[in-house]
């Protein structure tokens, strides 16, 4: 018995090569940040609680306090093959600015029937490939955000403020990273009023400045963001997208959709926007997008998760 998450992470047994960590959690309310470094790989948490909400992982970090974006996550996870079950990891910090939940940069990294809360900058999905499976993740202002390679299935994306879910930043076309949000649900709690514009929130981005939420917007140029057979609620604007104020990355980011149903399907996306068929869609399921030169199945890991 340990007395925190981080202190189970710290102590835990040594697994042979190729062995996994299994760390059971209590279900409770820690209030604590915890590290996954590097030299602690293939590591699975799993929460004893009959549902998600029962264990849950929390701080209230925002950049102003912490000095930076990257110093506010509740949870940093650098060691390859992460796992998570059951959990919900929080940033209470609430609409404060950045906020991090989730800092992943864990290749082979997998969430299955977990809660990621915060506001802005939820959950860094920065690294490696990622697989998000029956999974709810909450936020207002680009509340998944990063370079990763990561697949969110039969997930509910939840905005609980106007802006934008993604802001991918894939640096060159060349990259094989990008988001795709597949089988989900675009959700929304939104108050009446628009968000207050100024900063990173500026005039030219429309979802902020008219109270809508968007589908993504170009954190670097090369950006890619697909929407596969994914329900949208009727908050999401017409347009869809956002260029950034930026007119140049509407010829570098690629942003598509294929069988969106709901209130928030529109004839009217931004005319640089792609509509994929049947046979495009297929290369950006799980077993082919995150395989890797590995054959990595992460479909079939997350069924052998508890």
């Amino acid at each position: 018995m340990f007395p925190t998450v981080q202190n189970a992470l710290d102590h835990h047994p040594w697994p042979t090569d190729g062995g996994r960590v299994y760390i059971e959690i209590a279900p409770g309310i820690y209030h604590e940040r915890i590290l996954v470094t590097q030299n602690h790989p293939n590591i699975t948490l799993v929460g004893l609680g009959a549902k998600p909400e029962d264990t849950v992982i929390t701080n209230s970090l925002n950049a102003k306090a912490a000095g930076g974006t990257f110093f506010t996550e509740t949870v940093e996870l650098n060691g390859k093959g992460f796992e998570a079950d059951n959990l919900t990891f929080e940033n209470a910090a609430g609409d404060t600015g950045q906020a991090v939940a989730v800092a992943n940069r864990s290749d082979r990294s997998i969430f299955k029937n977990c809660r990621i809360l915060g506001h802005q900058d939820t959950l860094f999905a920065d690294y490696g490939r990622q697989y998000y499976v029956d999974t709810y993740i909450e936020g207002g202002v680009d509340y998944i955000f990063g370079d990763a390679t990561a697949v969110f299935e039969d997930d509910e994306l939840h905005s609980n403020g106007p802006g934008f879910v993604t802001a991918h930043s894939r640096t060159s076309a060349q990259q094989s990273t990008g988001y795709v949000i597949l089988n989900s649900r675009i959700t929304a709690s939104l108050d009446s009023s628009p968000a207050p514009v100024g900063g990173e929130q500026d005039a030219a981005n429309s979802a902020i400045r008219h109270g809508r939420v968007g589908l993504g917007r170009p954190w670097r140029p090369y950006a890619r963001v697909v929407y596969i057979q994914t329900q949208m609620a009727s908050e999401v604007t017409p347009g869809g997208w956002d260029n950034w104020g930026n007119s140049s990355n509407e010829s570098t980011a690629y942003f598509a959709e294929f069988g969106s149903t709901g209130p928030g399907t529109s004839k009217s996306r931004v005319s640089w926007s792609h509509q994929l068929t049947g046979e495009e869609a297929k290369q950006y399921l799980p077993k082919k997008f995150l395989a890797g030169s590995d054959s990595w199945d992460a479909v079939a890991e997350a069924a052998r998760l508890p």
